[in-house]
């Protein structure tokens, strides 16, 4: 039977894909993720994982081995965050034109510049028209149950395509949680056994993979990509719905919390979701009818669900964890706004918790405060929300006469 345990983020990823019997693991440290890369090893050294244990010299080399590893027919496993994630475009794109279902988890640190070790969004969101699709976790028990979730569905015949599961660094990934772990039974009996589709390395049956290839056929062989991201929208609710049977835990692409009679509603995604619950709570004592929507799958975006939750709004508010640099407003809200365009719904967007700042509870309730005050149909710009005051005067780089 499925036990408890104290688990931060990281740990409960490695349980997972301990879970998943992966066969090769491709190992490179960067903070706050280099903990799943220990584990592993400990798991491998100790007997406890019957796995090949690669360490790399790089991102680049261990997504480059996880993918041909894959290839071969067997699970792979490797996990990054923030610049070592930049470092593996390269090969995150290969392995979403080769079809290769790796799972990947993606501890949320902030790129440089300026550097930083703390958590925003700003690496998975650089990716995320690479062909990956993106699940975000709001607590350590989701980290474990996305992975095992993600597994299933990047290996749907119907999908064959791969999966981040994205956990806020330090907020989740070094944060100890009550978690429900399966037995290795179960875990089998829910997963499965792996089976390589589409390109393979077999020295009995050889082929080229990802050669170049003519204008004549690169179009019909991206429509077949986005051809698996419409399957994957519907392939995630029917693991997440079999998931519940078998564990007796909810998840859904997209999550309403306490939207029945909502006139503001917050839409987060991350970690954040679980303040903003409970700020929602304590302004509904105050009599005020505001709600939750957290976003779980960014990739492939569930713009029905979204439209269809948020139909009876007369407000929203999109709380982006990246800035979303030379755009108009950052990626959560440009997703939202297209999934309610001629809804007549005010939709606001606001930048905060950037490199590590805390989403505090004054923070969301100050965007719940702030959405009231608003009567406008269109807001030009993001507000950055937890924004110091005189912020050009912190270590500014023109002066301002």
């Amino acid at each position: 039977m499925a036990h408890d345990k104290m688990l931060d983020g990281n740990t409960a990823a490695v349980e997972a894909i301990k879970a998943a019997r992966v066969k090769v693991i491709s190992a490179y440290p960067i903070t706050p993720q280099s903990t799943i890369a220990e584990k592993l090893a400990d798991a491998v050294a100790d007997g406890e994982l019957d796995a090949n244990y690669v360490r790399v010299e790089s991102e680049h080399s261990a997504l480059s081995v996880a993918l041909g590893a894959q290839m071969t027919g067997v699970r792979a496993a490797t996990a990054t965050a923030s610049v070592g994630l930049a470092l593996m475009h390269e090969i995150v794109n290969a392995a979403a034109g080769v079809r290769v279902p790796i799972v990947m988890p993606v501890v949320n640190r902030a790129l440089a510049s300026p550097w930083s070790l703390w958590c925003d969004h700003q690496d998975s969101m650089a990716e995320r028209d690479s062909g990956w699709m993106q699940l975000y976790c709001e607590n350590v028990q989701d980290v474990y149950d996305l992975t095992m979730c993600a597994y299933r569905i990047a290996e749907d015949r119907r999908v064959q395509l791969p999966c981040m599961v994205c956990l806020d660094g330090f907020f989740l990934s070094h944060s100890m949680q009550k978690v429900r772990v399966a037995e290795q039974a179960e875990a089998d009996a829910f997963i499965g056994p792996y089976r390589r589709h589409n390109s393979y390395i077999d020295p009995e049956d050889p082929m080229i993979v990802n050669n170049l290839t003519s204008s004549d056929e690169f179009t019909e062989m991206r429509y077949q990509q986005s051809r698996g991201f419409a399957a994957a929208a519907e392939v995630m609710e029917e693991v997440f719905t079999e998931f519940q049977e078998r564990f007796g835990r909810e998840h859904h692409v997209v999550e309403p919390y306490r939207l029945e009679d909502a006139k503001t509603v917050l839409v987060t995604i991350g970690s954040m979701a679980g303040t903003a619950k409970y700020v929602a709570d304590r302004l509904r004592e105050q009599g005020q009818h505001v709600g939750v929507l957290k976003i779980v799958s960014f990739r492939p975006f569930p713009y029905r669900q979204v439209a269809a939750l948020l139909k009876n709004a007369e407000h929203a508010a999109v709380l982006d964890r990246s800035a979303g640099l030379g755009a108009q407003g950052a990626p959560v809200w440009l997703e939202v706004c297209a999934a309610l365009q001629s809804m007549g719904i005010n939709v606001r967007g606001y930048i905060g918790g950037l490199g590590g700042r805390d989403i505090s509870m004054d923070t969301i309730r100050h965007i719940f405060e702030d959405m009231a005050q608003k009567d406008t149909q269109v807001c030009e710009e993001p507000a950055w929300i937890d924004l110091k005051e005189n912020p050009m005067n912190i270590r500014q780089v023109l002066k301002h006469v």
